[in-house]
């Protein structure tokens, strides 16, 4: 009976130490996938970097131009959560708002279907009251300033910053949060919108001009922005010199299509 017992007791602690086992495994899992979320968390300090982030948004149609990220904005003692997002530009994809038309359309400030769909987009997708961050290339820069301007955006988010590369000027005076525009001075994609004619001055004279030495070559200045030889001395919201940087949680990193005939 002894011996049963002895026998009996040896195998519930080996059950006992194998359900711990398995258990620590369970535990390891866990802490392994938690540093794998955490390690996808990154770090950015310049313009040139968050200009890499918005070209992501040409990708032929395949994801959509559209890209929002949460993080968190930190400058000087202030740290904010915030939803960071990326509009690429012109791009002649079948059935995507990123043509000539709306090309045309934005320059004069007017409006389109590539607006009404980040309007939407951020509404069904961002709580109420979330603080946001733009940034656009070319036609998206156009288009964050159209949508940082938007009265249905002002009235439910808080916009912080407005960052655009190679874009012209829109809506000034309308715009909520601030806005820089950054421009090679051989790109001049930058002055190709109706406020070069009623907003001539504001149109010049606040863009941010930096010489990356394309001469006459406008298609390559037109594309320069992910230099960081170039645009490195701008922080993540374009300002020269300053000192704010973005930490983005890139496993929250979701693309949006902006269809042409978009309803709401």
């Amino acid at each position: 009976m002894k011996k049963l017992v002895k026998v009996l007791s040896a195998l519930a602690l080996a059950a006992a130490l194998v359900g711990c086992s398995d258990l620590a495994d369970e535990e390891g899992d866990a802490e392994i996938a938690a540093r794998a979320a955490a390690s996808n968390k990154v770090t950015y300090t310049m313009a040139s970097e968050i200009s890499r982030l918005v070209y992501e948004g040409y990708n032929e149609g395949k994801n959509g131009p559209i890209i929002i990220t949460k993080g968190v904005l930190k400058s000087g003692w202030t740290s904010k959560n915030v939803y960071l997002i990326t509009l690429s530009g012109t791009e002649i994809i079948k059935n995507q708002t990123t043509g000539y038309l709306t090309d045309l359309k934005s320059g004069f400030n007017l409006k389109n279907a590539y607006l009404d769909n980040v309007v939407s987009i951020v509404t069904k997708n961002i709580p109420k009251n979330s603080n946001l961050v733009f940034a656009g290339h070319s036609l998206g820069g156009m288009i964050c300033q159209q949508v940082v301007a938007n009265d249905t955006i002002k009235k439910n988010y808080n916009v912080l910053n407005t960052v655009c590369f190679g874009s012209p000027l829109l809506s000034a005076g309308d715009r909520e949060g601030t806005v820089q525009r950054l421009g090679d001075t051989s790109d001049i994609v930058p002055y190709l919108s109706g406020s070069l004619f009623n907003n001539t001055l504001w149109a010049i004279a606040g863009l941010n001009r930096e010489d990356g030495g394309y001469g006459t070559d406008f298609a390559n200045a037109h594309q320069s922005y992910i230099r960081d030889d170039e645009w490195g001395k701008y922080d993540v919201v374009g300002k020269k010199y300053g000192g704010a940087r973005i930490t983005l949680d890139l496993n929250t990193k979701t693309f949006y299509k902006s269809k042409v005939w978009f309803q709401k």
